[in-house]
């Protein structure tokens, strides 16, 4: 059975257009043998990540006191969940041209020295087996192949660095740009869904 980890950053949860995008790309998934494992980020509210945090996961587990556990627990299981995916796929909002602070939150837990990548003399390598991860990508303005777009860099680097390569993105732009240009944003990115999952 196919393991999908289904990771939705939008403030507005289902509402949300990226969430939409989620919504219609797994319902045009063929076959049924597949498990999905869903991350809603706004419900999961990660704080952001302190020194305390980041601290305990250098001490070896045998040594953590309970709270040191707790807080090395958190980036433990959701590096767990990456894993132990076969695919990823990803609601992502633009939210004034980054990404959300709570997609990032998720980020800084995954990214993790030792655990997600290793330092060489050649470089960074990653150890998390490769993956396809699907970025589904809602924005009120028109942005891709743009300087302004800082998200499609940001996640092709961030994931790479874990070693994780293919990362393919599904945009619909020019949502706040009225009703007809929202229409084809979501009639075009319905169509590149179609695409991706026939190949």
């Amino acid at each position: 059975m196919k393991n999908i980890l289904v990771v939705n950053s939008s403030l507005n949860s289902d509402a949300g257009n990226s969430s939409k995008l989620v919504a219609s790309y797994l319902e045009k998934l063929p076959g049924d043998e597949v498990k999905l494992d869903i991350l809603d980020l706004n419900e999961a509210q990660l704080p952001h990540l302190t020194q305390k945090e980041m601290a305990a996961w250098m001490i070896a587990p045998e040594e953590r006191t309970r709270e040191q556990a707790e807080l090395a627990g958190v980036s433990d299981a959701l590096l767990s969940r990456l894993e132990e995916a076969d695919e990823v796929v990803i609601g992502l909002p633009m939210y004034n041209l980054g990404v959300p602070s709570t997609f990032k939150a998720w980020i800084d837990r995954l990214a993790r020295a030792g655990k997600s990548f290793k330092y060489t003399e050649n470089g960074p390598v990653g150890l998390i087996a490769d993956k396809p991860v699907t970025v589904l990508a809602a924005r009120g303005g028109v942005y891709a192949g743009t300087e302004y777009d800082t998200q499609t860099p940001y996640i092709r680097h961030i994931f790479g660095l874990m070693g994780i390569t293919k990362v393919n993105f599904v945009y619909a732009e020019g949502l706040n740009m009225g009703e007809e240009a929202a229409a084809n944003a979501f009639s075009a990115a319905n169509e590149k869904i179609i695409e991706l999952l026939s190949n």
